[in-house]
């Protein structure tokens, strides 16, 4: 990991995430979780104040990236709830079988290297009845907006830490194995559309 991803980016990303239209749509699916929980991709913790302490036992934090380890950790330790930081990929998760109640991702599998086997990971943690909780930006369904995304991407994920703007979210999810018992879709106001299609809502394992 050079300089630029372990000491700039973090900061950047950080704050994009910290937007106040990403902030509302994170609002509007994270009090939903309930019981343990795991989060893939929790970054600087910008989920922790959505979360209800009334229906959340213990969150285990996913967070692979060393930029991002040390927010990660902090945020961690201020914590009014049990939360523990694995810092591995979604992809060779170590937690067992059948072993949280919920799964949240938000803002991370365009990110993720291979968001079929991170999600196929999340279905197999999930006990019986359990729920996966996304809100993600992706491919969007005009014509046009796609064209633009495909002419951006290669050089936004170079600079984004390697974000995709064309991933089919709701195509990711369901080919994981999950059915979508929830999907809600809207660009984000205040952002470019390449950027902002915003889809959210709540999968089943099947």
């Amino acid at each position: 990991m050079g300089f630029y991803d372990r000491y700039i980016l973090p900061p950047l990303v950080d704050m994009a995430c910290g937007a106040a239209p990403i902030a509302r749509q994170r609002g509007k699916v994270v009090p939903e979780a309930s019981g343990v929980v795991l989060e893939l991709g929790f970054g600087s913790g910008r989920n922790l104040p959505h979360y209800d302490r009334s229906k959340v036992t213990r969150l285990y934090a996913l967070e692979p990236s060393p930029g991002m380890l040390v927010r990660a950790r902090r945020m961690a330790a201020g914590a009014d709830l049990p939360v523990e930081v694995l810092p591995e990929t979604a992809e060779t998760l170590s937690l067992g079988p059948a072993s949280v109640d919920t799964v949240v991702v938000t803002y991370s599998l365009c990110t993720i290297p291979d968001p079929a086997a991170a999600l196929e990971g999340a279905r197999r943690a999930l006990k019986p009845g359990g729920r996966l909780l996304f809100c993600e930006h992706g491919r969007a369904p005009d014509e046009a907006v796609r064209r633009t995304q495909a002419r951006i991407e290669p050089i936004w994920k170079r600079i984004s830490g390697g974000c995709h703007l064309t991933r089919d979210i709701p195509a990711l999810i369901q080919d994981a194995g999950f059915n979508i018992e929830r999907l809600e879709t809207m660009y984000l106001p205040r952002s470019p559309h390449w950027a902002g299609f915003n889809t959210w809502g709540v999968a089943l394992p099947g």
